[in-house]
């Protein structure tokens, strides 16, 4: 998920309205490692410039 400035690895947990709950988020910034986020991200839908969906690994 990208936002204007800054993006995170995440599952995409609920939609509430205008926000999107994030869990197991991890922050993706030029240059350093993901950096884990503890607990739950909150984003407003407004803010999010493009979501990549990975397909699922199933067997």
């Amino acid at each position: 998920m990208n936002l204007a400035d800054k993006a995170f690895s995440a599952v995409l947990w609920a939609k509430r309205g205008p926000l999107l709950v994030l869990r197991d988020v991890e922050l993706l910034e030029a240059g350093r490692q993901p950096q884990p986020v503890d607990g739950e991200v909150v984003v407003e839908r407004a803010r999010v410039e493009f979501i990549q969906v990975l397909a699922g690994g199933g067997g």
